[in-house]
C-alpha cells in the first residue's frame, strides 16, 4: 500500500529538531528535508501524473541535460543562475534516488537514499586518511600528502588496496557512457597516471599535424574512390585528428568539454548576429552571399 503524505507541511520550514552541526547544516537538512518530502508527495498518489510515471531509466537525459546546464552557468560565473541550475541537478538525484528507496520498498533491488549518502560519507572518510585519523584509509596511506597530485594518487591507491576495485584495465574506471570527447579525455588522464604520457607540450603538437595529414590522405582516396571501406577509413582518420586535439588540449591544462562548450556559445552568438544582420539588410542567407555573411560574422567578432 502507498504511503500518503501532509501536502501541507512540505510548505514549512521543516528540520528544526535535527541534530545539526551548526546554524549552516541545520538551514542545509531542513532545506533538503523539505524537497524530500516535497519529491514524496509528487510520487504519491494523488500527486502529478508526470512524475508518478518516471523511472530511473526515463530521468537519465533529464540529469545528463542539467549537469551540462549547471556547467553552462558555472562556466558563465552566473551566481544565480548556477544556483537555480545546480537546484535542478539536486532535484533529479534526489528524485532519482526515491524511486530506487520505492523499488526497496516492494521488495525489488533498490536502496534508500540515506543508505547511499552514508556511503558516499564513509568513502570521503575513507579517501582522505590525511584529514581523517580514523580513515580506514590509513593502511596504505602515504607518509606525506601535500600537493593535489599526490591526494589523487593516494585516492587511486586506497580504491585498489582498500576497496578491491582492481581491473582488468585503469581505463575501465572511465563510463563507456560519456560523451566521446569526455570519454577520451578521462581515458588520456588515466593513462598519463600510469606514466603513458609525452614528457613535453611539443610531441603532442606534432602528433595532430601528423593525424591531420592522414585525414588528408584519407579524404584524397575517397575523392577517387567513395567506397564504403574509404570513407570508413576517413571516419577513422578523423577519430584519431580529434583524439590528438583532446591530448593536446589536456597537455595545455585545458578541459576539452569547456573549451568545446565555450565554442559552441561563441558561434550562437556570432552566427545570430549573422542571422539578424541579414534579415535587417534584405541578404539572403546562401552561398553567393557569403562575403556579405562573413562582414557580419567580423562585425559579430568586433562586437
Amino acid at each position: 500500500m502507498e504511503k500518503t503524505f501532509d501536502k501541507n507541511s512540505v510548505l514549512e520550514r521543516r528540520g528544526t529538531n535535527l541534530n545539526a552541526a551548526d546554524e549552516d547544516s541545520a538551514k542545509a537538512a531542513a532545506a533538503f528535508c523539505r524537497l524530500y518530502e516535497l519529491i514524496r508527495i509528487l510520487r504519491a498518489p494523488g500527486g502529478c501524473p508526470w512524475d508518478r510515471e518516471q523511472t530511473p531509466q526515463t530521468m537519465r537525459r533529464d540529469l545528463v541535460e542539467e549537469v551540462f546546464e549547471a556547467v553552462d552557468a558555472i562556466s558563465s560565473d552566473d551566481a544565480p543562475h548556477a544556483k537555480e541550475e545546480l537546484g535542478d541537478v539536486f532535484l533529479n538525484t534526489t528524485m532519482i534516488s526515491y524511486m530506487y528507496s520505492q523499488r526497496a520498498e516492494r521488495g525489488q533491488s533498490g536502496w534508500t537514499l540515506d543508505q547511499a549518502l552514508d556511503e558516499l560519507v564513509e568513502k570521503l572518510i575513507r579517501r582522505h586518511p590525511h584529514v581523517f585519523e580514523q580513515s580506514e584509509g590509513k593502511a596504505v596511506a602515504d607518509k606525506d600528502v601535500n600537493t593535489s597530485a599526490q591526494v589523487l594518487a593516494q585516492w587511486d591507491k586506497i580504491k585498489e588496496k582498500v576497496e578491491g576495485r582492481e581491473q582488468k584495465s585503469i581505463l575501465d574506471e572511465v563510463p563507456k557512457g560519456f560523451p566521446p570527447l569526455l570519454r577520451a579525455y578521462k581515458m588520456q588522464k588515466k593513462a598519463a597516471k600510469k606514466g603513458f604520457d609525452w614528457p613535453s607540450l611539443e610531441p603532442t603538437r606534432a602528433k595532430i599535424l601528423e593525424e591531420l595529414k592522414e585525414v588528408d590522405e584519407a579524404a584524397a582516396q575517397v575523392q577517387q574512390n567513395a567506397s564504403e571501406q574509404n570513407r570508413a577509413h576517413l571516419e577513422e582518420e578523423v577519430g584519431d585528428l580529434f583524439f590528438a586535439a583532446v591530448n593536446y588540449a589536456r597537455k595545455l591544462g585545458v578541459d576539452p568539454e569547456l573549451a568545446m562548450n565555450a565554442a559552441n556559445k561563441k558561434f550562437y552568438k556570432r552566427f545570430s548576429h549573422v542571422e539578424q544582420k541579414c534579415a535587417e539588410r534584405g541578404v539572403e542567407m546562401v552561398q553567393e552571399n557569403l562575403d556579405k555573411m562573413d562582414a557580419f560574422w567580423d562585425e559579430a567578432k568586433k562586437n
